[in-house]
């Protein structure tokens, strides 16, 4: 690892990480089943993402998650952010998620020490942070498809404070380059996931200020 590596905590939530991810899944699945097949060529907050690669890459997500949950390696979930969209997309993501539930069914996934190149910390901790990345991205979908979703507030919580724990405001640019000197060439992005964190004021709703936190313009 890295020096830019952050070590996270198990108490990034009082509430069972699993419960909050299943809590985001099901917002996500919300949005998902109604994409419309004449979205998927929009734009997204997503950069270098239209609608179809923003799904491809969530349920990507998802098969990574499932892949940590079981102690495997999550790199080996080859990149397929464009496989073909349309009406036979839900039935992919929804395989995928009941994969990463199961997964996660076993209470030792939440204590088993989880190493990714960006943290490493119990399983707990990762799972938390993957509730954030299903979360923003079910906000990428929603803002490029015309959808208002209710988010869930604890899920929210949960998100902001493990992205806050592994993601400083700046200098995003030299930690993405180190991350990816860690990661085998097949699954390395060619650019930061994360632009700088937006300054939104404080009293912004929470959602504004996960979003700005993960650098993009609510």
């Amino acid at each position: 690892m890295t020096t830019n590596t952050a070590t996270v905590t198990a108490t990034v939530t009082a509430t069972d990480p699993r419960v909050l991810f299943d809590r985001a899944l099901v917002t996500a699945t919300s949005v998902i089943e109604r994409v419309r097949p004449d979205q998927f060529d929009d734009p997204t907050p997503c950069p270098d993402y239209d609608v179809r690669q923003v799904v491809g890459h969530m349920t990507e997500v998802l098969e990574r998650v499932a892949a940590i949950g079981r102690g495997d390696d999550p790199f080996s979930v080859p990149l397929d952010v464009d496989r073909p969209a349309g009406d036979g997309w839900l039935v992919p993501w929804l395989d995928a998620a009941a994969d990463a539930r199961a997964a996660w069914s076993d209470d030792a996934s939440l204590t088993r020490q989880v190493v990714l190149p960006w943290a490493e910390g119990p399983g707990a901790a990762a799972l938390a942070g993957f509730v954030n990345e299903v979360t923003v991205h079910t906000w990428d979908l929603a803002i490029a498809t015309g959808q208002r979703p209710v988010f869930d507030h604890e899920v929210l919580e949960a998100a902001f404070d493990s992205i806050r724990q592994v993601l400083p405001a700046i200098g995003r640019r030299a930690m993405f380059d180190a991350m990816c000197e860690q990661l085998p060439a097949a699954v390395r992005p060619s650019s930061p996931p994360f632009a700088e964190a937006i300054d939104v004021p404080d009293d912004a709703p929470l959602l504004d200020r996960l979003i700005a936190w993960n650098g993009r313009r609510p």
